[in-house]
């Protein structure tokens, strides 16, 4: 693992925070009702949602940030932009594995960092693992459930597996939307708000 200096560590910290707090404010208005179109209920219904959830989101941001972007890092040593989208399509491909659906033929995620600064290719990635990471969770059955489940080498169960999963989104998408504002970017979601709000009738 890479290690952050202590300065660094902070700032990443405290924006992620923030950032994170912000996209929970704007998460009940808008989050999709995958149940609804997936046929699936309760607790996997549930983490569908919140994957399309994520998918939304990073797939917007990626698409708003401009390419020539996709190399910045905050300093030396941590993950750039486009570095941490695609840590989260490798994770996408490995968790799926570790849920039980195999990587697809000629995907590799370990090379998958080497695309990091194309920006086509990162979003496309994207979407291509958070639809893989749909099939996996649609494959996984009610029954197993409660089965002994390994997860970013934590034992744990399937179910708490879509907790753990749901932890990593949540805090790649807090890393992004601090390096997106860093950078000048506000979040698409948050545009679309804040114009929302502007054209309403004045009390």
């Amino acid at each position: 693992m890479r290690r952050l200096t202590g300065k660094v560590l902070i700032l990443v910290a405290v924006f992620c925070a923030g950032a994170a707090q912000a996209a929970a404010q704007d998460k009940p208005a808008d989050k999709p009702a995958a149940t609804a179109t997936s046929g699936v209920s309760g607790i996997r219904g549930e983490f569908l949602d919140e994957v399309i959830y994520y998918e939304q989101r990073f797939t917007q941001l990626a698409g708003a940030i401009p390419a020539e972007k996709y190399t910045w890092r905050p300093a030396d040593g941590v993950r750039s932009i486009g570095e941490v989208y695609m840590h989260v399509v490798a994770a996408n491909y490995g968790i799926a594995n570790a849920l039980g659906t195999p990587i697809p033929a000629g995907v590799d995620p370990k090379a998958l960092i080497a695309s990091a600064n194309d920006k086509a290719k990162v979003v496309q990635g994207l979407k291509d693992s958070f639809a893989h990471m749909r099939e996996a969770v649609l494959a996984i059955k009610d029954s197993d459930l409660d089965k002994v489940q390994k997860m970013f080498n934590r034992q744990t169960t399937i179910h708490g597996a879509f907790i753990m999963i749901t932890g990593h989104y949540g805090e790649h998408l807090g890393q992004s939307i601090a390096y997106a504002r860093q950078i000048g970017i506000v979040p698409p979601w948050t545009e679309e708000r804040m114009k929302q709000e502007a054209a309403k009738p004045k009390q």
